[in-house]
């Protein structure tokens, strides 16, 4: 794929979260790549999603280092290259700030695997990376360490972080781990959730990368 068309599908992507919710103003940031290459394009920080042009989305490398002339990248870069460089299989991060999401990582709370979209998607419970101040190396690493080999975390006092095989799929999970928290919390007013067993998220996970959808 040209990065051109990656940077387009970004601006894209840049809207949908406005749309749904997951962010206010400014706030986030998306970045993706092609597979197997270490280069990616993120958004660049403090800029409106809305009036997002592809020639605005920036290019750095796996180190996070800006590598054609252009707009300032997102303040939180050195955490979308740590996960490219620690997850080979992710194509697409996607940082929001939804509501439900950032209520758990406020009070510092993992969102357990409770629902079956959830553990098809994510491959377990959403955790809380210890807090780190924005932007800092230590955020990375902590995210990083939380995330594991599943497809989100929760950033203490921050907010959450999805990832995929492509935005699609990255978006995909943004949106489920917003509801996932939501069924969470008001699941706690009937008496606690239940969550589901190691055992059933590993057949759920499996079945959704072989068998789920068309082929």
């Amino acid at each position: 794929m040209l990065l051109l068309k990656i940077k387009q599908m970004v601006v894209e992507y840049g809207e949908k979260i406005v749309k749904e919710g997951l962010v206010v103003a400014t706030w986030g940031n998306i970045s993706a790549r092609e597979e197997g290459e270490d280069i990616f394009v993120i958004t660049p920080s403090g800029m409106n999603y809305m009036s997002l042009e592809p020639e605005d989305i920036v290019t750095v490398d796996i180190n996070g280092k800006q590598v054609c002339p252009g707009r300032k990248p997102s303040v939180e870069t050195p955490l979308h290259a740590a996960i490219y460089r620690a997850r080979p299989d992710v194509g697409a991060i996607i940082h929001t700030h939804s509501t439900n999401a950032s209520a758990c990582a406020a009070a510092r709370v993992d969102i357990p695997c409770i629902m079956e979209d959830l553990a098809s998607m994510v491959g377990g419970p959403v955790k809380v990376a210890e807090y780190a101040l924005t932007g800092t190396e230590k955020l990375a690493e902590n995210a990083v360490k939380a995330l594991e080999n599943r497809n989100a975390v929760l950033l203490a006092n921050h907010g959450v972080v999805s990832v995929g095989r492509n935005l699609e799929e990255a978006f995909k999970i943004s949106l489920l781990v917003e509801k996932g928290a939501e069924i969470f919390l008001k699941s706690r007013i009937l008496g606690g959730p239940v969550s589901l067993d190691e055992e059933e998220v590993k057949y759920l996970r499996e079945f959704y990368i072989k068998s789920y959808g068309q082929k």
